[in-house]
């Protein structure tokens, strides 16, 4: 059937080109993903990656698979895409207001969040004996934040052998490089990450997604959010939990550091509606999912309007039966969960 389909596609045929395509773009855009940290990127490099494996089908001789042909064009696409400065954006504060000092600032200018929505039907290549990672693991912000320290090639390579589970053989075939080439970068690439992720087994596994323990934690952290409780989310908060919000580098760790950073954020906003005489503001949460995990949609009262505007995205990382990190992100965000930029108040 695959020969029939591409003797039609060569022929000119796109409905045959598009059915021998369709069943890898969902896991080509999360191997991109993963390469650029950035959902609206990850579509361009599939697009381009499709564009090009159209324009270049006269010349696959079928030595490899065919998901195999795409992911080498796919992973050229991203490096190539890695190379280019002009696709990092300038990285600010983002705050007009009194914060306090952070923890540290970050080394990730560049991560966006990942619907769900665009998880589904992936292929558990996990279940490979050689796979170094879990499926949720692999896709997790704190596993994408970690592979954006990576050297690109490096990222390329560990992204190939330890999630995708090829071969050294075929990641060779697949970057145009020796097998010893793939092999050395590997170990440097694991090493890098055992440095910036937790052991394995040092941090409480989260609730099932899902399941009434996860749905009572994350309606707990909404209900004291939207009601501006510093208190009650912090008592959700795990002791190292960080609060971080790409692209600014500002990073923030424990419970005492969320307290007075939380205070001043929501301090802030009551100042902004109520001048000198500070009341509660109206905050909704809307809830969506990201790269596995919790998330809200993120929408502030306007004083002048009955409306509410979108203020960003927060995706939660759980930690057992606790918050181990929330994680913010801009309002650019919004709509690959299909969020709107406003609500009515």
């Amino acid at each position: 059937m695959s020969a029939d389909l591409i003797t039609r596609a060569r022929a000119g045929d796109q409905q045959a080109f598009r059915e021998l395509v369709e069943p890898h773009q969902r896991e080509l855009q999360a191997h991109c993903y993963r390469m650029l940290g950035s959902a609206a990127d990850a579509e361009d490099a599939v697009q381009e990656t499709l564009l090009a494996a159209w324009r270049a089908l006269g010349g696959f001789e079928q030595r490899a698979s065919m998901r195999t042909w795409l992911y080498r064009i796919a992973t050229s696409r991203c490096l190539t895409a890695l190379r280019s400065a002009s696709r990092r954006p300038p990285v600010t504060t983002g705050f007009q207001f009194d914060i306090p000092a952070p923890t540290r600032l970050g080394e990730v200018p560049w991560l966006e969040p990942y619907p769900d929505l665009l998880l589904q039907d992936l292929p558990d290549t996990a279940a490979d004996p050689q796979a170094h990672y879990e499926a949720t693991e692999a896709i997790s912000l704190a596993f994408v934040r970690a592979l954006q320290l990576l050297p690109p090639r490096q990222r390329a390579v560990l992204i190939l052998r330890d999630v995708l589970s090829f071969h050294a053989r075929e990641a060779a075939s697949i970057l145009g490089v020796s097998e010893q080439s793939v092999t050395s970068a590997l170990k440097r690439a694991r090493t890098t990450l055992a440095c910036r992720l937790p052991p394995d087994g040092t941090q409480p596994a989260p609730p099932a997604r899902g399941s009434a323990a996860e749905q009572r934690l994350v309606a707990e952290f909404a209900r004291s959010f939207q009601a501006g409780d510093v208190d009650g989310v912090v008592a959700l908060l795990t002791k190292d939990a960080w609060i971080t919000m790409p692209p600014a580098p500002l990073e923030y760790q424990g419970r005492e550091l969320a307290a007075d950073f939380l205070t001043a954020v929501f301090r802030n906003a009551s100042h902004q509606r109520h001048g000198r005489s500070p009341r509660p503001i109206e905050r909704r949460l809307v809830s969506t999912s990201a790269n596995g995990q919790p998330a809200f949609g993120l929408y502030l009262h306007d004083p002048h309007a009955a409306v509410l505007h979108a203020s960003g995205l927060l995706v939660l990382t759980l930690a057992g039966h606790q918050i181990g990190a929330i994680t913010r992100f801009d309002n650019a965000s919004l709509p690959w969960f299909g969020l709107p930029r406003s609500l009515p108040s």
